[in-house]
């Protein structure tokens, strides 16, 4: 696993393809948050490693960033599904039942494991690190409008 220097705070980068701005807070290395929004507070920062990577893979830079550090800082269940999510390559699909298939304890057909599975999509505290938007019928944890302009760009 990759991990980031140490360096703390929040991080910003403008993306003119997603008509807003990608938000990464960080602490010890890992990526604790990925947001999406319009505008953004004066404090944050715009220099960091991880922005660089963010803006080429929305220039079209083939990047799965599953090297990078993701605090998993929920309950277990959850944590083993964005593990498993994290795991579909770049410009492939997968559904909530292949999820499900993936990840030890749960049944693909139970429809409370994949209620569980919805809920960690939904939930997904760094997408686009985590690319939830990879799984076509699930929630992807972003604004749709960003969810759908990462499938494009990945060709889903």
């Amino acid at each position: 696993m990759w991990y980031m220097d140490d360096s703390a705070g929040i991080y910003a980068v403008e993306s003119g393809y997603l008509d807003r701005y990608v938000q990464v807070g960080i602490a010890q290395g890992r990526v604790l948050a990925v947001d999406f929004p319009v505008r953004i507070e004066e404090n944050v920062e715009h220099e960091h490693e991880l922005l660089d990577r963010i803006e080429a893979y929305l220039e079209g830079a083939r990047d799965d960033f599953d090297d990078v550090a993701v605090a998993m800082t929920m309950a277990t269940e959850h944590r083993t599904v964005l593990e498993a999510v994290r795991q579909i390559p770049w410009g492939e699909n997968a559904t909530v039942e292949q999820i499900g298939r993936l990840v030890p304890g749960l049944d693909a057909d139970d429809e409370q494991d994949q209620l569980t599975i919805r809920e960690a999509l939904a939930a997904n505290p760094a997408p686009l690190i985590v690319p939830s938007h990879r799984v076509g019928d699930g929630p992807g944890g972003m604004p749709p409008a960003v969810e759908t302009k990462l499938r494009s760009l990945e060709g889903l």
